[in-house]
């Protein structure tokens, strides 16, 4: 595994060009988001979603989240009506995961039921880290956080390493971040329902 330790104000270029030839290359990467760090990959090389997995010890009928670089670039894999928009549009870019109803852009393997309807999650974070990534790949990136054995999110990267190097291909070291989750909004058909209360406040959502 390589460890690259980037400036997490001002990511140097070739760090993050060794980061995204891990991606391309199939793998998978470790990277600081605006809550805890992440595992992530490209979200359309099914290889390397079936590693991201296997890392994580998850099911196939548990969520992963898309990351993207903006508003706009949601409503591509997520049906964003007329309420969410105005939602998402003041509470990002921050520490929220949105699901939706899922546009026919996101792969059928990645796709997750519920209250009957294909959903998906996605996120636009606000970490220069993940911005250079997802400006250098030009596509979104399939995330989930790194977590402890017992579930508790990792915000120190040495732990990330410890947890994971087995399965990881580079591991972006952008410092500590702390361990607040992200907060999980539902908006699928504009009903706001929590999800998951995490670093983002949930007092001023109506």
């Amino acid at each position: 595994m390589q460890r690259l330790v980037v400036n997490p104000e001002f990511p140097e270029p070739r760090k993050i060009t060794h980061a995204i030839e891990a991606l391309a290359k199939g793998g998978v990467i470790a990277y600081p988001t605006d809550t805890v760090y992440a595992l992530g990959c490209d979200y359309n090389d099914r290889q390397a979603v079936e590693s991201l997995y296997r890392l994580k010890g998850m099911t196939a009928k548990q969520p992963l989240s898309f990351l993207l670089p903006d508003l706009s670039e949601i409503a591509r894999f997520g049906i964003v009506g007329n309420t969410a928009y105005r939602l998402m549009k003041r509470l990002i870019p921050g520490p929220y995961t949105f699901i939706l109803e899922a546009t026919r852009e996101v792969p059928k393997n990645l796709l997750i039921e519920r209250a009957k309807r294909k959903t998906v999650g996605v996120r636009v974070v606000d970490n220069p880290i993940v911005k250079a990534l997802l400006a250098e790949h030009r596509r979104p990136l399939l995330s989930t956080s790194a977590t402890d054995e017992d579930g508790v999110g990792l915000g120190d990267p040495s732990d990330v390493r410890d947890r994971y190097e087995r399965g990881l291909n580079a591991l972006v070291d952008g410092g500590y971040t702390g361990t607040d989750v992200s907060t999980v909004l539902s908006l699928i058909h504009d009903e706001l329902e929590v999800l998951r209360v995490g670093k983002g406040p949930i007092d001023d959502l109506g």
